[in-house]
Parts: structure tokens; sequence; C-alpha cells
């Protein structure tokens, strides 16, 4: 099962049901679309003066009608399988009124592509090899036991071998457009997956923020009362010692009350200063975002090097945390295929801050540089790292929240390893860090 496959069975799924793969709904009215416009074409034949089965042709549509109002009434959802047996009958259908009707002669032959195109877009790759196989089976037969068109003035015939070249057009049509519909359906699952599992990840890194400043409101709340805690706690102390000098042990619980309180006070005090970071830190210096970025890499047994042209007079961006992530992904990528080292290179000018982040690894396949940052192209080999596992969203994600931000992310092999460049107009990324922090949220 490919990639999209796999996803779209996942996102698909609810409380282990999965979702139709056509709705009713659709499959119903595309069927009446299909069922009026043969019922206007044998009216409209008929008055031409074209003879033909017309009898025969008109009790085709109308089992096509009984299955239409069948569905209707059916309480049944429609499976894999269920859709599947619905193209099939379509298929059925137009090829029997095909062959009523001047088989591979009649122009409205190509319409037996429909039901197989809409397989190759809605089912499994099963499903849609099952149903361009009854299309083939069904449209030789159609041609084979064809009944000829007949008019008074006009030969309605056609030549053997415009038939076959329509024959054998129709199996080309078969093949290429249940390949085109399936390529782009695919293409467009994994868009949809990966643009989904983007979502999640910026989600979740904003929560993880948001949790950080509700921790620090806390922290800042909670100080009060356990200031009063610990007043209490010695004054009952003292007093504990004066009237009831033989009871030691209840001095030693309002003395053991008292040092539970401050072990309090310092966790809460080291959590509120990371939860009023992630709150209240919007604007942060260049090296400060690198290194937040890099952070959880760097006890991975790689080197992780951020060099800047000029540190005195780094610039301050944006702590953007679309940024932090998609920075983080692309250091994690680097220090997956890392032999050794990984380098951070930032500069800057009036006008944009560029960024490189290289690694001394195999680099990536020359093959593959026109597909990096989409979602699930095939990754790079680390035969270095036992493992390792990767489902190509990374980059894709990356990207995407990177240029979000304006930024321009291109991947090359430098002379060793691969190199990552990302460049933003300064107007996008720069912050000013003279503003002033943002108020806790008050917690009652």
């Amino acid at each position: 099962m490919s990639h999209s496959e796999e996803f779209t069975l996942a996102f698909n799924t609810n409380q282990g049901r999965p979702a139709e793969p056509i709705r009713r709904r659709t499959l119903i009215l595309l069927r009446w679309v299909a069922l009026g416009g043969q019922l206007a074409a044998i009216i409209v034949a008929s008055l031409a003066g074209i003879e033909f089965a017309r009898g025969p042709a008109l009790l085709v549509v109308g089992m096509g009608a009984a299955v239409n109002l069948w569905m209707i009434m059916s309480p049944l959802r429609v499976t894999q399988s269920g859709a599947t047996w619905q193209l099939v009958f379509d298929l059925a259908q137009i090829s029997l009124l095909i062959g009523l009707t001047g088989g591979l002669s009649n122009p409205f032959a190509l319409l037996v592509l429909a039901p197989v195109t809409i397989a190759a877009t809605a089912l499994r790759r099963r499903q849609t090899i099952l149903v361009g196989i009854a299309t083939v089976v069904m449209i030789s037969i159609a041609a084979w036991l064809a009944l000829p068109l007949k008019h008074e003035t006009l030969d309605l015939s056609m030549p053997p071998i415009l038939q076959f070249g329509h024959f054998i057009a129709i199996l080309i049509g078969v093949v290429f457009f249940a390949f085109y519909a399936r390529r782009v359906s695919e293409e467009f699952a994994m868009t949809a997956n990966a643009l989904f599992a983007t979502r999640t990840a910026l989600a979740r890194e904003q929560k993880l923020q948001h949790l950080g400043g509700i921790v620090a409101a806390t922290a800042h709340e909670m100080g009060t009362p356990l200031a009063t805690i610990k007043l209490i706690a010695s004054e009952l102390k003292d007093e504990l010692e004066e009237a009831l000098p033989d009871r030691i042990d209840l001095t030693e619980d309002a003395a053991t009350l008292a040092l539970s309180v401050d072990r309090c006070r310092e966790i809460m005090r080291s959590m509120g200063q990371a939860g009023k970071d992630d709150l209240t830190l919007h604007a942060a210096p260049l090296r400060t975002v690198l290194e937040e970025a890099a952070a959880p890499h760097a006890e991975r047994g790689t080197r992780i090097t951020i060099t800047l042209s000029d540190e005195s007079g780094a610039p301050t961006i944006h702590r953007d945390p679309g940024v932090v992530h998609g920075l983080r992904n692309i250091i994690q990528n680097a220090v997956d295929f890392a032999e050794s080292k990984v380098i951070i290179t930032a500069e800057w000018s009036e006008r944009q801050i560029d960024l490189t982040i290289s690694d001394d690894g195999p680099g990536f396949p020359t093959y593959m540089l026109g597909r990096l940052g989409d979602p699930f192209p095939v990754g790079r080999r680390n035969d270095g790292r036992a493992g390792y596992e990767g489902m190509g969203l990374g980059l894709f994600i990356a990207r995407t929240l990177l240029e979000s931000s304006g930024a321009q992310v291109t991947y090359a092999n430098g002379p060793v390893g691969a190199r990552v460049s990302i460049s933003w107009p300064i107007s996008r990324i720069n912050a000013s860090d003279r503003i002033a922090l943002s108020e806790n949220p008050q917690i009652n």
C-alpha cells in the first residue's frame, strides 16, 4: 500500500469505520445525469430517423433508473467493494447500450472511460484495476456483438479499419485516464495529508507555548498563598516549641511543612521562568532562536555549530512557533544524516537574512533535488544511523512553515554533504526588542 493510501485510510477513519470512498449522493447524481444524457440521445436519434433497437435501449436506461431508485431507498453505506460494483454496473449498462446502438461506430462509445476514471480517482489500486479490466472486456464484447445503425438515406456504417482504430483508442484511453487520474488523486491526497500534518505540528508547537504561559501565570499566582503557608508554618513551629516542649514530633512536622513550602516555591519559580519565556518572548536575537531550534538535537552525538557573521550586530527576529519548528525539522534532518557535524551559518544585510544549514553526510540524491520539500519524497539513505525511520514529511513541513513566514527555501549539495539555504526579507522577519512584554493571564 502506498503512503497516500495509508494516510488516506488513517485520516478517513472515524471511530473504526472507514469513510465512504464516493458519497452515495454523488453516485446517484452522476447516474441521473448519465441516464438523462442517454435518454436525450435516444430521442434525438429517433427524431433524426435513425433505426436501432429502440425498445431494448429504453429498457437498459430503465434498468439504470431502477438501480438509482434502489440506491435512494437503501440505507446501506457505500464501501470500497460496493462502489466498485456500482461502477461495474454503470460500465455494463453503458456497454450494453453502446452494443445496441452501433457499437464502436457510435460517437458516444468514449463514455465507457467515465467509470474507470472515477475508480482511479476514488478507489484503491486493486479496485481500479478490476474496473479497468472490466472496461476492456465489456467494450470488446460490445464491439463484437454490436447491432448496426441504419438510416433511409445515409450510410452510418464505419469501415473496419476505423472501428479497429477506435477500439485501440479506447484501450489507450482506459490506461491513460486511469493512470493520470490515479496519479493526480494520489498527489492531491499526499499534499492534503502532509498539510494536515503541518497544521498538527504547528498547533502542537503553539499549544506547548500556551501551556508554558499557563504555567508561568500559575507560578505567579501561587507565590502569595505559598508565602502565607510558609509564614504560618514558621509561627506554628515556634508556638509548639513554647507550648508543648515535650511534643518534638509536632515541632518537626511544622518544620517539615515549612521546608516543603520552600521546595514548592523553588519548583514553581523554575517552571514559571520557563513558561514566562514561552509566553512573553515574542522577539529574540537571531542566535537565541537558532539555539532554541537546535536544542532538542544537541545531545544526539553530532556537533552543532552556530556561526553568525557579526555577533554584536545580530538582528532581533520574530520568535514565531512556525519558524522555530521549521528550523528544528531541517536541523533534525541534517543531524540524522551527518557524519560528525552540522554547521548553521547566518548572514544579513539591510534587505535580507540568509541562513545556511549544512552537514558532512552523503548529501541529497541528485535525482531528488527537484522533489525535496514535496510530501513523501524518497528520502536520503542513512547507512550510518541504525534505526532511522522517516516518511518524508519533515522537509515538507519545514518548507511550508518557513515559506509562510516569508522565507525562500532552497535544497542543494555542497562540496561535502547537503546544504539548505533559507532567506527572509528583513521586513518579514525583523522584530523590535524594545516592545513591552505582555501580561500573563490571571487565574481565578
